[in-house]
């Protein structure tokens, strides 16, 4: 039982907290939603070209993958791999190839979500 629970806890706990900081930086800063989203895409580039971010994957699972700094290591982690096979045309490849289901989802929700939605002139 604590082979499912444990996990489960510890991406609960990491995604949880992840969150937690973008919503402190929504009230308590002047930063747009926007910019929040942003930042934590390139914090996640940075921390995963470093390789600061890999133990935490490792340990968090799900709970470090799937927020938007998971995103940015998994751009970060795809251009490694691929300058590291390709060479120098690896960096233009690789972060597309490793986070292509992320932005195949992306736009599959946003198609499905407009075709239910309707638009309000302001």
């Amino acid at each position: 039982m604590t082979d499912i629970i444990l996990p489960l806890l510890k991406a609960f706990v990491v995604g949880g907290l992840i969150c937690t900081v973008g919503q402190l930086l929504i009230d308590f800063t002047k930063m747009t939603p926007a910019k929040i989203l942003v930042s934590f895409v390139i914090i996640g580039v940075a921390l995963g070209g470093l390789g600061v971010y890999e133990p935490l994957v490792k340990w968090a699972g799900s709970g470090a993958t799937l927020p938007l700094t998971g995103f940015g290591y998994a751009l970060a982690k795809g251009t490694k791999e691929a300058v590291m096979k390709d060479g120098l045309l690896g960096a233009l490849s690789g972060p597309l190839a490793s986070s292509s289901v992320g932005i195949m989802a992306a736009v599959i929700s946003g198609l499905i979500a407009s075709v239910f939605a309707r638009s309000k002139d302001k």
